[in-house]
């Protein structure tokens, strides 16, 4: 029993935290092994980029991944929260190049072989820091089996996958239009492209016909892609130009000779309804030219500067360029005018550099033959968005999927193991460098310089975490995993990934649902930013508060899929919570007896109090279940919050307080034992939202001696669904919630007793009421209670109330001395009749009402209006009491 009662005296997370998360580690219980005697359940973790710092965005999804984990990990499954972390090609690049560039250091210095030296050092530096950010978390993941994206064995994954692709015919090398970043230097896929609005403008420029007067105007955002123009098209069915169609024009600036053509692409309403057409920079543009075969030509390189088919332009920065290109277009008397345009700007995501659509050669997925089988297991139900509603954004996508820019030119990734012959040029692709060239038979042999996209090995994360190509037990008993836990933002990016590649090398489904959760925002709703300062770090939150307030703040009120306000006032609730149920446990274990034996319960004795906090738990159990399975985390841990905090501190532990203080009470025991029981319980289902405080109180109860995180959860039990009791318990609450409601309104003081009568609305009632008169006395305060089937002997100056299945009635000169009431009311009368001498004065005041303005006037007359109703009442209370 000293075990019981050596419970610290105040909760200080910042003691207990780390030493428990150290237990469970040292246990192993985040372990989880393939048993043939448990369901599996799988969540792999949304792998953080080793550049990453803990931010709100991860502590929300890794706090909803861990109440999932451990509630299962509980039900008795062999629960695997898979974690890992994320190598993030362009971001660690661009960090690592950031770095040397301080020290004077660049990529061409140093070659890529030593590049990738230094890439590895910085992993080993920082690769591991965003992992014990996640422990502080109290994430129970299965460290053991933690992965990282270009480890040995998913790198193998990585090459499987690219080469069995290539040999279907679903991998290949061609020139298309790409998204291109001039400071990250690299390819980047359409969803790594962030739109932002900006201030810009339409120019308005003159290409005149040839060996004419005429001209067609057009309008463009980039004057300086001009210089890249092959065409000028119109809509075929456009009588204005109809007569130009096959003309020629020429070219402002460069005096070359290109087509009008004829293509519907060209909206005629929109703008001058000429089009020029820049295949080399622009995809629509890419496509026309296809259409008409027009030549494409490049006018920058890959840092955005202008090359030799820029002529007098080149070798400046593009918006240099522009500025000097409208110059020059202006003393021509071509630039017509220039109109201010607000348009969205496609930026790189990563360093908001606006990205360039340049024609360059790089490797491509083909994606519609892989989409068909993804889209399928959406739209029969194999895989679930949860809420639904995300599902047709990621349709729209599938529906609608291009073929995917696989290539990046960086160093930091895995290399694409594709070979070129130095002397005829042959391709090779295969899984080691070859000898010679499978054509010529040349020694001179090249691997393609660049990596793959980030995405490429995150598609494969399920299941090659798991030990993919190789059939490993693991594999086996694992996948398909369960739930996948992730924001909105990455449906694209890494949802519909997953899907398309487990259908393809797994032939099965990657998990069953998709748990999707929104953002968390500021107590004002404004995205979390450093431009606007108002970030918030968890770290810090943790620090000041604990882990569980800070997990507790972000799951209370959350629903799937809907974006969060995250505020300190949340934190200090949830603080409070912890310390409501720290003090109310500390007062059960403190009033438990030394070696207390349970055994001897006679659940003969059980009281109508003690079987109704029973049924509630037990409702409260199924409930609480019912919403972790449906998602609805933030529901399941408001149902907790409300059972904890009002029925059991504020109720039921005031209801047995008389039989914990008198050690001869009948059914003390009993009490005893239901206070332990509804407390395990409660901290079993508390325990997933906040795992350190629930664990500290549990190892203090008594129980089998496991920890809290290994311990069956609850079951609903029909045997304690006591549905009379908690009728019965209702109607006693509902009545003790009533007479203190009158009290406060009489300024009755809690010390003074008062005389109850209640009128029964039949025999059933007045026996239920009867046995709730000990709760009376100590809770509403009465003096002496009685029940009764009709009114008889009631005082006519008793004050009434009614509750359901019964009046109430309290004799006035119980709760009130009359004569010390009526000498307080005739003061309160005095004062009023003064405020209202004083306002209709102002009022009456001709000068203030033609000086004041409109809005004092109008409160003034609020006043008159409130103090009026204020002494109308005194007045009424006054009569009814010299009555």
């Amino acid at each position: 029993m000293d075990e019981q009662q050596n419970i610290a005296k105040q909760y200080d997370p910042g003691q207990v935290e780390d030493r428990l998360y150290k237990k469970w580690m040292d246990e192993g219980y985040f372990h989880a092994v393939p048993d043939k005697n448990k369901k599996p359940f799988t969540i792999v973790i949304p792998p953080p980029n080793i550049t990453g710092q803990l931010h709100m965005g991860h502590a929300l999804d890794n706090t909803l991944q861990d109440i999932l984990i451990r509630t299962k990990r509980m039900q008795g499954y062999s629960a695997l929260w898979l974690p890992g972390t994320d190598h993030a090609s362009i971001a660690t690049e661009a960090k690592i190049v950031d770095a040397m560039a301080k020290e004077g250091i660049s990529k061409d210095m140093l070659g890529r072989e030593k590049f990738l030296e230094k890439a590895w050092e910085w992993k080993k530096v920082y690769g591991g820091r965003i992992v014990e950010q996640l422990k502080k978390l109290g994430s129970s993941c299965d460290w053991e089996r933690e992965r990282f994206t270009m480890d040995e064995g998913l790198s193998k994954a990585v090459q499987e996958v690219f080469l069995k692709l290539y040999d279907k015919g679903l991998i290949y090398k061609g020139e298309r239009i790409t998204n291109w970043c001039p400071k990250c230097n690299t390819s980047i896929s359409d969803i790594e492209v962030e739109y932002e609005e900006q201030a810009g403008n339409f120019w308005h420029i003159k290409y005149p016909v040839k060996d004419s007067d005429e001209y067609v105007i057009i309008a463009t955002t980039r004057p300086e892609t001009l210089l890249g123009d092959t065409a000028v098209a119109v809509n075929p069915e456009d009588e204005r130009y109809t007569h130009l169609v096959g003309k020629t024009l020429i070219l402002p600036l460069v005096n070359k000779e290109i087509p009008v053509i004829a293509d519907s692409y060209v909206d005629k309403e929109f703008g001058t309804g000429c089009v020029k057409i820049t295949p080399a920079h622009d995809p629509n543009d890419y496509e026309v030219g296809l259409r008409h075969n027009l030549p494409q030509i490049r006018i920058m390189d890959d840092n955005a500067i202008m090359n030799d088919n820029a002529g007098q332009y080149k070798g400046m920065d593009r918006y240099e360029a522009r500025k000097k290109m409208v110059e020059d277009l202006d003393k021509l008397g071509l630039l017509v005018k220039i109109e201010p345009h607000t348009h969205n700007v496609g930026t790189c995501q990563r360093c908001r550099t606006v990205v360039e659509p340049l024609i360059s050669k790089q490797w491509y997925v083909r994606m519609k033959p892989l989409a068909e089988p993804a889209i399928d297991v959406v739209r029969d139900g194999t895989i679930k968005f949860v809420p639904e509603r995300f599902s047709k954004i990621y349709f729209n996508w599938m529906e609608n999927i291009q073929d995917w820019c696989i290539s990046r030119q960086l160093w930091w990734g895995h290399r694409i193991p594709a070979y070129y012959c130095q002397e005829c040029g042959h391709l090779i692709v295969q899984g080691t460098a070859p000898d010679t060239c499978s054509k010529c038979g040349s020694k001179r042999i090249e691997q393609d310089p660049d990596t793959l996209d980030t995405w490429f090995s995150s598609a494969l994360w399920p299941f090659s975490t798991l030990g993919w190509p190789e059939k490993t037990e693991d594999l086996e008993y694992f996948y398909p995993t369960d739930v996948l836990v992730t924001g909105y933002d990455i449906i694209f990016f890494w949802v519909a990934r997953m899907i398309f590649s487990g259908m393809e090398h797994m032939k099965q489904e990657p998990f069953k649902y998709v748990f999707i959760h929104g953002i968390v925002r500021d107590s004002q709703g404004r995205k979390m930013s450093k431009s606007l300062g108002n970030g918030i770090d968890p770290l810090e939150v943790i620090a000041q508060y604990g882990t569980d307030a800070l997990r507790f703040a972000l799951t209370i009120g959350n629903s799937p899929g809907n974006d969060l306000r995250f505020s300190p006032e949340k934190v200090e609730s949830a603080r409070n919570f912890a310390n409501k149920v720290w003090n109310a446990s500390r007062f059960v274990l403190m009033n438990f007896d030394e070696d207390l034996d349970f055994s001897k319960v006679d659940k003969k004795k059980f009281s109508i109090a003690d079987k109704w906090i029973m049924s509630r738990i037990n409702t409260v159990t199924k409930e609480v279940t019912e919403n972790i399975e449906k998602f609805e985390l933030g529901l399941g841990l408001q149902k907790v919050y409300d059972f904890i905090w009002e029925e059991f501190c504020d109720w039921y532990i005031e209801m047995v307080k008389p039989k914990l203080y008198d050690r001869e009470s009948e059914g003390r025991l009993e009490a005893q034992y239901v206070l332990n029981f509804v407390l395990g319980n409660a901290m079993k289902l508390l325990h997933p939202y906040m795992p350190f405080v629930t664990e500290e109180i549990y190892t203090h109860l008594i129980n089998d001696g496991q920890s809290i995180m290994i311990s069956q959860w609850p079951e609903y039990s029909e045997e304690l669904n006591f549905v009379e009791d908690e009728a019965k318990m209702t109607i006693i609450m509902d009545a003790i919630r009533s007479i203190r409601n009158t009290r406060a309104e009489m300024n009755v003081p809690p010390s003074r007793k008062a005389k109850i009568i209640f009128v029964a609305a039949g025999e059933a009632e007045k026996a239920t009421l009867t046995e709730g008169t000990s709760f009376f006395q100590r809770l509403a305060s009465a003096a002496d209670v009685t029940v009764q089937l009709n009114k008889e002997g009631i005082p006519s100056d008793a004050v009434g109330t009614v509750v359901h299945g019964a009046e109430i009635f309290i004799p006035l000169d119980e709760l009130i001395d009359i004569e010390k009431e009526i000498e307080r009311l005739e003061k309160e009368k005095k004062n009023l009749e003064g405020e209202l001498k004083r306002v209709i004065g102002k009022l009456s005041n001709e000068g203030f009402v033609a000086k004041a303005p409109q809005k004092v006037i109008d409160e003034e007359k609020a006043k008159q209006a409130k103090y009026q109703d204020m002494f109308d009442k005194v007045v009424e209370r006054l009569e009814s009491l010299k009555k």
